[in-house]
């Protein structure tokens, strides 16, 4: 009787432990109906290296320093120096968001020239357009600390370039030419709270930048386009910087990558697909905590749960059948 009432006890935290964790262990549901899920691999956070003194999922090169306990360090407060940082696996995902904490500071108030955040065909490819190759093919979004020549802009400057593999950085006049989109972020070098960009990216859909250099979570709108540049399909996630004759401390602090999952567009298709015009009106349960999930995924998860349920029911009932003839056998062997 105890080792039954045990079996029945296990089972049911078994199911109530799967029912209270569900999916929120890797994903995550923003109030807008976003639902994000990291991913590993285009992820990077201290130590940053594994045993072997390695990243298994980024490559580093040039002047780069690795102190695991603190920073990537792509280049140091010293001249004429660059370093890179890539991905080893191109970024797939269609809609996805990149948040980098970094930090541009040093001595003195010359300083340059800047850092350079990739999503690129090219990598891991050393170059003189901030630390990596020129004629790129992709998305480069250039933190430019240094002003060269551009009258009545205020620097730092970030800007965003499209870069089509053939056409040339134009570093004499600070990429004028060559800017999609842009903004001035004074305060950003040496600031006093971390600093960080975030970049979210929508296929066909949005392209956004945003900055964190005034206030912690305070986040300033650097551009936004509802009509993004085409990013290669196979486009690998890279950090670079340089300094010339003027220098700079250029870190990258950490890397959170997510693939972006918008939910709205399936809850329009099922308003679509349940409008009187189609078929007759069902009533929908109102929303709680999986409120922006579709009625269809509900149903999958549920039936999942009670599938895994009943596949314990059957482990535990075998557990104890065995336990059972092990007992049987065992008066069996005393009587003799």
């Amino acid at each position: 009787m105890w080792f039954r009432n045990s079996l029945s006890l296990l089972w049911l935290a078994a199911c109530g432990a799967h029912a209270g964790s569900g999916d929120t262990r890797t994903t995550t549901l923003s109030d807008d109906g976003i639902r994000s899920i990291p991913l590993r691999t285009h992820t990077l956070v201290q130590p940053y290296l594994d045993s072997d003194m390695q990243s298994r999922w980024f490559d580093f090169g040039g002047d780069t320093i690795v102190r695991a306990d603190r920073y990537i360090r792509l280049t140091s407060d010293h001249p004429s120096s660059a370093g890179w940082l890539f991905s080893r696996v191109p970024l797939t995902a269609t809609n996805w968001e990149i948040e980098v904490e970094f930090k541009i500071h040093g001595q003195g108030n010359l300083h340059g020239d800047g850092l350079a955040i990739w999503l690129t065909k090219q990598r891991a490819l050393q170059g003189d357009v901030f630390g990596s190759v020129d004629k790129f093919e992709g998305l480069g979004i250039f933190i430019d600390t240094y002003k060269n020549n551009r009258p009545g802009t205020v620097f730092p400057y970030v800007m965003a370039m499209v870069g089509d593999g053939q056409t040339s950085y134009d570093k004499a006049n600070d990429g004028k030419d060559n800017e999609f989109m842009g903004c001035s972020a004074r305060g950003l070098r040496n600031a006093n709270v971390p600093t960080k960009a975030k970049l979210t990216y929508f296929q066909d859909k949005s392209l956004k930048l945003e900055l964190q250099y005034k206030a912690e979570d305070q986040w300033e709108l650097c551009f936004e386009t509802s009509e993004p540049p085409t990013i290669p399909s196979v486009a690998y996630l890279g950090f670079s910087a340089e300094t010339g004759e003027l220098s700079d401390n250029h870190d990258v602090i950490s890397v959170n990558t997510k693939n972006l999952y918008d939910t709205n567009t399936h809850k329009n298709k099922d308003k679509d697909a349940n409008s009187p015009f189609n078929k007759p009106s069902q009533r929908k349960p109102k929303g709680g905590k999986g409120q922006g999930l579709s009625s269809r995924e509900n149903e999958g998860s549920w039936s999942w749960f009670f599938i895994k349920c009943l596949l314990g029911v059957v482990v535990l009932a075998g557990g104890y059948v065995g336990y059972t003839a092990y007992r049987t056998q065992q008066r069996r062997s005393h009587r003799f």
